[in-house]
């Protein structure tokens, strides 16, 4: 079986359409068209079937997709032995992250590799927590986050190496009526105005927890994707919002107050595809993360006695 064909069946698996998988591999939809004819007739059996305008795999060519990614795997485990005989690990490691884990992350991930053979090419995307997957198609490494888990929405099939829990606070003005308190409490969040993030990100989680445990409908007046664009609106108003402890920064007329009886932290997360979980240079990048995330989380130690999330009311 042509391996070349398992890669072309997998990417139709990852990408969903013949048009998506021509864009990301340079070809023309007609040119993987026919390739698909020609993996199909090697097989002996339909690894594909129409569904509605486009194709879809058959239960054989699913087979197919997932046999392509282990044989991927197994190349890149091979690779891997032959950079550890060779020397250091090398190349280009692509990193998608959404920003204000990014902020966090990778200045102390580049200092880390600066003096290697390693090149990280960056993208910052913000995105709804069910689309960072599919960035995993293009992208050897995407920093993703959950609410509800270390293993965000739609990441079944691929490797997730968790790097960091970070606590998400209630941010507000200095002068706010809240901002004399040491803590806040749901029942404190109601009839309150909100500047909130777009429906699926997982921040609105904790306004949709507050909503739950108070039975009232929270005012959200914006809903914007820019941390950066919240607490300037926030600092300068009486709106409040979610904002993450480790990159917003307090003064300048901004506070933040954590939040009680309600789980207000998010799971930050490598997520891959796990064939290029085993390249020597993802996995050096990968351990450079993790270690800059401990670090991030040494200087935001809790106090002794500190439980988060519900168990703390």
């Amino acid at each position: 079986m042509d391996f070349r064909h398992l890669e072309l069946v997998r990417e139709l698996a990852d990408r969903g359409s013949v048009s998506a998988v021509a864009a990301a591999t340079h070809r023309t939809p007609s040119a993987v068209s026919q390739q698909l004819k020609t993996a199909q007739r090697e097989a002996g059996v339909p690894l594909v079937e129409p569904a509605g305008r486009g194709l879809r795999l058959t239960d054989a060519g699913r087979l197919l997709a997932e046999g392509g990614a282990e044989v991927a795997a197994a190349l890149e485990r091979v690779q891997a032995r032959w950079d550890a005989f060779r020397g250091a690990p090398s190349g280009t490691v692509s990193v998608a992250a959404l920003p204000s884990a990014a902020t966090f992350l990778l200045p102390a991930v580049m200092r880390e590799l600066a003096d290697g053979a390693i090149t990280l090419r960056c993208t910052d995307v913000d995105l709804a927590e069910a689309e960072y997957a599919a960035l995993t198609a293009d992208h050897d490494v995407v920093i993703a986050h959950s609410l509800t888990s270390v293993r965000p929405a739609g990441t079944d099939g691929l490797t997730v190496v968790p790097l960091v829990r970070e606590p998400l606070d209630i941010a507000m003005a200095a002068d706010h009526p809240l901002a004399g308190r040491e803590l806040v409490r749901p029942e404190d969040l109601v009839d309150r105005a909100w500047i909130g993030v777009p429906r699926g990100y997982p921040f609105d989680t904790v306004l949709q927890a507050v909503e739950r445990a108070t039975g009232a409908q929270l005012d959200v007046t914006q809903r914007l994707r820019d941390n950066r664009l919240i607490e300037a609106l926030v600092a300068a108003s009486d709106r409040i919002a979610v904002l993450p402890r480790f990159t917003t920064p307090v003064g300048a007329g901004l506070v933040l107050r954590e939040l009680r009886g309600v789980a207000s932290a998010r799971h930050v997360s490598a997520v891959l595809r796990p064939d290029r979980a085993e390249r020597a240079a993802v996995r050096r990048v990968l351990a450079a993360l993790e270690r800059a995330a401990a670090e991030v989380a040494g200087r935001h130690v809790p106090p002794p006695g500190f439980e988060p999330g519900l168990d703390r009311v």
